[in-house]
């Protein structure tokens, strides 16, 4: 459920969902469904090309689309990580949803009016409400309620609200009010069933699964969408069987820890789920375009603006120093969402006896890495008795010479053979195979007298159940570190094996994008399998410099 786009801001601070947050006392809820909500929504940042229009409540977009300044343990509407899976220079995604808004309620404070206005053929309309539609039809504070059912009742209302005379329609009514005006404009609806909340049943056949609303919103519509014949996601079902799966525990992790407790808003975790439930929903539509609206799924790696990166540097010159590099499975800041293993990997160690520097930076290659001058850099300050933890291989992969893979893909194998580049300056570049730039990582390592480990790349999200991911790049990487006299963790396959220990629907929330950058948790996850995977090296080289914390780790 950010690759995810602009997913949270870059600097967040990140809390991890249950961890912190089960230690201290939980903050105040924040309302983010203003009654008279005042947004600047966004417009088709390209009108010439087609748009998902996004229309609903603040499970869609809340607030401000900010997560009120707490980064991933906000509150989040799943239309924010969905941009993030479709191509800019193809489609917009346009999230117009509005906090505190019913069906009734976004038509009638003009919402609707100003959204279908930037509608037009072949534009595809999201529309999921629900949540606020079971409140009062009429009062001084929201006046949102529609009507129960998908019938053709209606209620004539002097709206205390509003001081003005309405008359009220059912859910139904309203949903096919918006699917015929979207056909109108020549574009496609599909109804979105809005997600459960973080209830269960407590008795009957069903005691223990997360409650449904089959009987009520999510059955009404499906039911609307069925008698219009027009797309239909199943949010509702296909959220609450993913929360079934995972089990309560992680289901708590989705969704913001305050006071009182929140079981309608989602965070940044549950957001990117329901996200990636609603692309699997609109694969399934049949619209051919869909494939060339979404990215490819090998375009999740970014390249980092390096000024916006602070390098770090040893606290204590005295101190050995273990030195990490990579990219940004490693290191990734909170851009996007993203957290690598390398940002939560310190705790496991005595800052007392050791210092520990992330040099990683994201979108790099073991070849970019190298000729943007980042490991001489490191270089400058590594010392006798330091320790190198080297993992490349996710931005290694394609064909040189393709614009997609922006210079950063190295040539196959270990063998000094070369391929000529062309940088977008027009220079040429002898680019060197994967194993010839981790070789010269060992070999200047080894003669400034540090310690060398090369780590294979940790897996896909889509690749650890069927596959050994990375088979290539961890072979290449064994053979280097015997022929160099080093040590060689296969990372790749600790980290598969503690997925396949906690199954799929634990290990599908610890993603911030599609398949390759981790969030909090997963960062939390991958790091104790890297510390496992240290620990178990010939000689155990860091025993003296491991923390309280890592004894626990196996």
């Amino acid at each position: 459920m950010s690759y995810l786009g602009t997913l949270i801001r870059a600097g967040a601070m990140l809390l991890l969902a249950c961890g912190l947050a089960q230690a201290q006392t939980p903050p105040a809820a924040v309302n983010t469904d203003p009654a008279r909500a005042q947004v600047v929504l966004p417009e088709p940042a390209n009108p010439a090309l087609p748009s998902i229009i996004l229309i609903g409540d603040s499970t869609v977009r809340n607030g401000h689309d900010d997560g009120q300044g707490k980064g991933q343990d906000g509150q989040w509407g799943w239309g924010n990580p969905l941009a993030a899976y479709f191509d800019p220079a193809r489609v917009n995604v346009v999230n117009r949803a509005v906090g505190g808004l019913s069906s009734r309620t976004y038509i009638t404070s003009g919402h609707w009016e100003r959204s279908l206005a930037l509608v037009k053929a072949g534009d595809i309309v999201l529309m999921q409400f629900g949540h606020n539609d079971a409140g009062p039809v009429n009062d001084d504070k929201r006046a949102r309620g529609t009507l129960r059912g998908i019938g053709d009742a209606s209620q004539d209302i002097d709206n205390i609200l509003t001081g003005k005379r309405e008359t009220v329609h059912s859910y139904g009514w309203y949903l096919r009010k918006f699917i015929a005006e979207i056909r109108a404009k020549g574009a496609t609806p599909v109804v979105v069933s809005l997600i459960p909340r973080k209830a269960w049943n407590e008795e009957g056949p069903d005691a223990g699964k997360v409650r449904r609303n089959k009987g009520d919103y999510a059955g009404w519509a499906e039911q609307v969408a069925r008698q219009e014949k027009t797309g239909f996601i199943d949010l509702n079902e296909m959220a609450a069987r993913r929360y079934d799966e995972m089990g309560r525990e992680a289901v708590l992790k989705m969704f913001p820890a305050s006071v009182p407790e929140e079981r309608i808003h989602t965070n940044w975790a549950g957001a990117a789920l329901n996200a990636q439930l609603v692309v699997a929903g609109l694969k399934t539509l049949g619209d051919p375009r869909m494939n060339a609206f979404l990215k490819p799924v090998e375009d999740v790696r970014p390249v980092v603006d390096a000024r916006t990166v602070r390098e770090e540097a040893p606290r204590d010159a005295r101190l050995p120093t273990l030195f990490l590099v990579g990219d940004s499975t490693v290191r990734s800041g909170g851009q996007n969402g993203a957290i690598g293993w390398g940002e939560r990997i310190a705790p496991y160690f005595d800052t007392r006896r050791i210092n520990v520097v992330n040099a990683a930076i994201g979108g790099r290659s073991s070849r970019t890495f190298f000729t943007e001058g980042r490991w001489e850099r490191v270089l400058g300050q590594l010392k006798a008795g330091d320790i190198v933890v080297i993992q490349f291989g996710h931005n290694d992969g394609g064909r040189i010479g393709d614009p997609a893979n922006k210079n950063r893909a190295s040539a196959p194998g270990i063998g000094p053979e070369t391929v000529e580049d062309t940088r977008p300056d027009g220079s040429k570049e002898r680019v060197h195979s994967f194993g010839w730039y981790m070789a010269r990582y060992v070999a200047d390592a080894k003669a400034r007298g540090a310690t060398v480990v090369i780590a294979a790349p940790i897996p896909h999200r889509d690749k650890w159940q069927q596959e050994r991911d990375f088979a290539n790049f961890a072979e290449w990487g064994r053979q280097v570190a015997q022929a160099g006299s080093v040590h060689f963790m296969d990372l790749t396959m600790l980290v598969t094996e503690g997925y396949r220990a906690i199954g799929p629907a634990r290990v599908d929330t610890f993603f911030s994008d599609a398949r390759t950058h981790t969030n909090a948790d997963g960062a939390e996850f991958n790091a104790q399998r890297v510390v496992a995977g240290l620990k178990a090296l010939p000689g155990n080289p860091l025993r003296a410099y491991f923390s309280d914390q890592a004894a626990g780790v196996q």
